[in-house]
């Protein structure tokens, strides 16, 4: 696929050569905001308005000139202004306006004094310290000036940008439809749950996980169940996925020693690349094209498949959606116990992040074996060891990352 996959392939050049062979394929429509959410934004939205539209105070209290102030007596309440039914009265000198919080201040405000720092006896209102210029007052444009950026093309829109595009009176927008997923476990050992299992079956997993995921990141998922190892029923299974959707993720059958006409009939299909990758778990991993689909293999231990699709399948999904994605936040922490760890690849292991009486500590959840999904359901973080570090002691510094999206 472009490059040298021959040897162990470490994780970034793994990654960085799918990203360079990949561009977006969803076209863009036009949904009304409450539909919106979830969806990639396939434009620019600059701000219609400005945020505030109008000086507005922050606080209920008064709104005050500074000159009348000067003397020190009180002032006179000459009306109020409420948010939605701004003070349209007139304003003598001498006077101030009861004001709460969001009404627009009158014109000629200098500050609005908060009512806990004032006294009133009747309409007689005594200020008991001296605002400076602009004390709680929320300029117009404070928060957005007309014509700003506000949101960037490729942004998936979550419950955090939903009531932003409210505020700017936006009743709709532009955005990329779903990619659309195909996916498939391979296996004649595997059983669907809920049927009894045989002697040498175990249940079919993978695909739940690999399908959580793919929900997270909104995308349509064609779930095309488990295909046995035969060769008629695998190539209608990739002709299918090929045919209905943007790319296709299978469990399975990637691996050395695995049934080669499954590889054989990737590669008649299309251009796949079957890599060793330098990362644990997760080692075997296909990565290429069918004639109209992408294709992306994840081993078939558990979880090796839900690590391989958060770190490098995830990140290609998202370029081929128009999304925008940004690599998840790492950090340090000190190892709460020791860790095993060979030279040779990267590894992510299952790990538990807790504060504790000296910053971060981590421990691992148990077993690291791929095949021990229970490491996985118990972890909320990767312990993430370079690969050319050996052991870890107790008390040595490592690099965690804390699960996001798709795994929370």
């Amino acid at each position: 696929m472009g490059f040298d996959t021959s040897g162990l392939l470490p994780l970034s050049d793994a990654l960085q050569g799918m990203l360079a062979q990949l561009d977006g394929c969803c076209d863009s429509e036009q949904l009304p905001l409450p539909e919106a959410l979830g969806r990639v934004l396939a434009m620019d939205i600059a701000s219609p308005l400005s945020v505030p539209p109008f000086d507005n105070s922050a606080m209920d209290g008064y709104a005050v000139r500074l000159a009348d102030l000067a003397g020190g007596a009180p002032l006179i309440m000459a009306g109020k202004a409420f948010a939605g039914q701004p003070y349209q009265g007139e304003w003598p000198a001498g006077h101030c306006v009861r004001i709460m919080t969001g009404a627009p201040v009158p014109a000629g405000t200098d500050a609005v004094v908060m009512q806990e720092e004032t006294q009133a006896d009747g309409d007689r209102i005594t200020f008991l310290t001296t605002p400076v210029p602009g004390q709680n007052i929320r300029r117009r444009g404070e928060d957005i000036c007309e014509g700003a950026s506000v949101l960037a093309a490729g942004t998936r829109l979550t419950a955090r940008e939903m009531p932003l595009l409210a505020s700017l009176g936006i009743a709709s927008v532009s955005v990329r439809r779903p990619l659309k997923v195909a996916i498939f476990s391979t296996g004649d050992e595997l059983k669907p749950v809920g049927t009894p299992l045989a002697h040498g079956n175990i249940y079919d997993s993978n695909r739940y996980g690999v399908r959580a995921m793919l929900d997270r990141m909104g995308c349509d998922c064609l779930d095309l169940g488990i295909i046995p190892d035969d060769p008629a029923q695998l190539r209608a299974a990739f002709q299918k996925a090929d045919c209905e959707a943007d790319a296709l993720i299978t469990t399975g059958g990637v691996s050395v020693g695995e049934a080669d006409f499954t590889k054989q009939l990737l590669e008649e299909l299309g251009e796949i690349g079957f890599w060793k990758l330098a990362i644990k778990p997760g080692k075997p991993f296909a990565f290429g094209r069918l004639p109209h689909a992408w294709f992306f293999g994840l081993p078939g231990n558990p979880v090796s498949a839900m690590v391989t699709f958060d770190q490098l399948v995830q990140p290609a999904l998202a370029k081929l959606a128009g999304q925008r994605f940004e690599r998840p936040l790492q950090l340090k922490a000190i190892a709460a116990e020791p860790l095993k760890k060979a030279p040779g690849r990267l590894d992510f292991q299952r790990g538990i992040l807790a504060q504790g009486q000296n910053g971060l500590e981590v421990r691992s959840t148990g077993s690291q074996d791929s095949a021990v999904f229970s490491s996985l359901s118990r972890a909320n973080c990767y312990i993430v060891l370079e690969r050319e570090r050996g052991r870890v002691a107790a008390g040595e510094t490592v690099t965690v990352e804390p699960f996001g999206g798709l795994l929370l």
